[in-house]
C-alpha cells in the first residue's frame, strides 16, 4: 500500500461520468488531488493502464456488514477489504444489525466503527421503526443530528401508517427513505419466485406482486409527502413500468437493481443451492429483461449489491430454511460489465453513472467526476484479461456467491482513494 506520492496512469480509457469524456489518455495523481499529467512534478511512479478502464471509484448504497450481531459472517473490517477490492470508495451499510440501529447513540456508534476504516467512506443508514418492528416511528430527527445518511428498515416494509409519518419526517431532514418494497402477507412463507421452478420443486413462492403492491404505495408516499424514496432491488416487470411512470411525471422516486437480478433467472434455483435464494428472489426471463431495459433508459439509476453475507452453515441448509441473501462486492464489476457492457446493451460511460453518479445522487454525496484538482479517488479496472470467481479467495468472511465459477472480464485491478492506492500491487 502506498501512503500518497506522484502517479502518472498510461493509457487508460478514461470515463468521467459528470463531464462526459470518454478518450484514452493519461490521468495524474499528486498531493492527494486528481492532476494533468503535464503538470507532475519530479518522477511519478507510473501505471500502464492499456485495455483498462480508469473511472472514479464506484457507490454502492446497499451492503450488509452484520456487526454488531453475526460477525462470523461478516464484520466491518471484512467488509471494508472486500468493498475496496470490488472497486468501491463508498458504500452506505444496512441498519438490520443485532442490536438493529435505531438510536441516536447506535448510529454514533456504527459511524466510530466506520472512521477505522477511512478513506473508504462508510456511510451508516438507521432504521425506520424501532427495532425493525414496523410498530413505532424510531426518531429519525436525533438520529440524523447524529450522523444519519438515509432512513430504512432493509429486510422489512413498514406498514402504511407508519411509511406515511417517516417520510414526513425524512422530508423536513433532506434524508432519503430507502424502502424493501415487499408485502409481508402476500410473500407469506415463499421463499423463490412464485413460478415455474416453485411448482416443480414444491416450494412456495413469493409473487411478484408482494413487490409491486409496496412499490406503487412508494411512489404514492413520494408523490403526497415530498419524500425522496429510493426502491431497493427492484425484481419485477411491472415494478420497473411504475417507477418508470413516476420519474416520467416527476415524482422523488428512485430505484435500484443487483447484479443477481440482472444476470439471473428462476431457472438459476432449479439446483436446489441456497446460494440462489435471496430476498427479493431472482424471478422470470421477462422479469430480467425488463430490469435491462430500466437500467438502459434511466428508470433505474442505481446499481447496488445488497451485499448480504452469510456463513457455510447457515446456507447449507437448502432452499427451504437457510436465509435469504447473497454477497456481491467483489464480483459486482465483473458480473454488470459482462451483462451490460460486454453485451451491446449500453455503453461504459452510461454503466459507470448507474455505480457511481446515480448511487452518489441517492446517498447525497458529491458527484464522483476526474476533474484535475479533484479529490485523488480513481479506479482502474482491467477489461481485457479474464477472471474466474473463487470465492476461497475472497476478502469478505463470507462465501455465498451465485456466481461461483463464472468466467468474467472487468476485474479492478488498483483503487485510490484520496491519493493513496488502497487496493492493488505497486508496480
Amino acid at each position: 500500500m502506498n501512503n500518497g506520492g506522484s502517479w502518472l496512469i498510461s493509457g487508460g480509457r478514461i470515463l468521467d461520468p459528470v463531464s462526459g469524456r470518454d478518450e484514452t489518455a493519461d490521468i495524474g495523481i499528486e498531493d492527494g488531488v486528481l492532476a494533468d499529467p503535464s503538470e507532475l512534478r519530479g518522477r511519478p511512479t507510473i501505471i500502464n493502464a492499456r485495455g483498462c478502464l480508469v473511472t472514479p471509484p464506484f457507490v454502492d448504497i446497499h451492503v450488509h456488514f452484520r456487526e454488531p450481531g453475526d460477525e462470523d459472517a461478516e464484520n466491518t473490517a471484512s467488509g471494508a477489504a472486500a468493498a475496496v477490492r470490488g472497486g468501491f470508495g463508498a458504500v452506505l451499510a444496512m441498519p438490520n444489525t443485532k442490536p438493529p440501529v435505531d438510536t441516536p447513540c447506535r448510529v454514533k456508534e456504527q459511524i466510530r466503527i466506520a472512521e477505522r476504516f477511512l478513506p473508504l467512506k462508510i456511510l451508516v443508514s438507521a432504521c425506520l421503526s424501532i427495532g425493525r418492528k414496523g410498530l413505532q416511528l424510531a426518531d429519525l430527527r436525533a438520529m440524523a443530528a447524529a450522523g444519519a445518511a438515509a432512513f430504512t428498515d432493509d429486510g422489512s416494509t413498514v406498514p402504511d401508517s407508519l411509511m406515511y409519518e417517516a417520510a414526513r419526517a425524512a422530508a423536513e431532514l433532506n434524508l432519503p427513505i430507502l424502502d424493501h418494497a415487499l408485502d409481508p402477507e402476500i410473500a407469506s412463507n415463499g421463499v423463490i419466485h412464485d413460478g415455474s421452478v416453485a411448482a416443480r420443486l414444491g416450494l412456495p413462492g413469493i409473487p411478484s406482486q408482494a413487490e409491486v403492491v409496496v412499490v406503487r404505495r412508494d411512489i404514492a408516499v413520494a408523490r403526497q409527502t415530498g419524500a425522496r424514496v429510493h426502491i431497493q432491488h427492484v425484481s419485477a416487470a411491472e415494478s420497473v413500468a411504475l417507477v418508470r411512470e413516476a420519474r416520467r411525471t416527476g415524482t422523488a422516486v428512485t430505484a435500484e437493481a443487483t447484479p443477481h437480478h440482472i444476470a439471473l433467472t428462476e431457472e438459476a434455483a432449479s439446483s436446489g443451492d441456497a446460494n440462489f435464494k435471496m430476498n427479493p428472489p431472482i424471478r422470470s426471463e421477462r422479469d430480467r429483461r425488463e430490469i435491462l431495459k430500466g437500467i438502459r433508459d434511466g428508470t433505474i439509476s442505481v446499481i447496488a449489491t445488497d451485499h448480504a453475507p452469510h456463513t457455510a452453515r447457515a446456507k447449507s441448509a437448502g432452499l427451504l430454511k437457510a436465509p435469504f441473501g447473497v454477497i456481491g462486492l467483489e464480483t459486482a464489476v465483473g458480473v454488470t460489465y459482462a451483462e451490460l457492457v460486454e453485451s451491446g446493451l449500453m455503453q461504459p460511460l452510461e454503466w459507470v453513472r448507474r455505480w457511481t453518479t446515480g448511487p452518489a445522487g441517492v446517498a447525497g454525496l458529491p458527484s464522483p467526476c476526474l476533474d484535475a484538482g479533484a479529490a485523488g479517488n480513481l479506479l482502474i479496472i482491467n477489461i481485457a484479461d479474464p477472471w474466474t470467481v473463487e470465492p476461497a479467495r475472497f476478502a469478505s468472511r463470507s462465501r455465498n456467491t451465485p456466481f461461483s465459477g463464472r468466467t468474467l472480464h472487468g476485474r479492478p485491478v488498483f483503487l485510490f482513494l484520496e491519493g493513496r492506492m488502497v487496493f492493488g500491487e505497486r508496480p
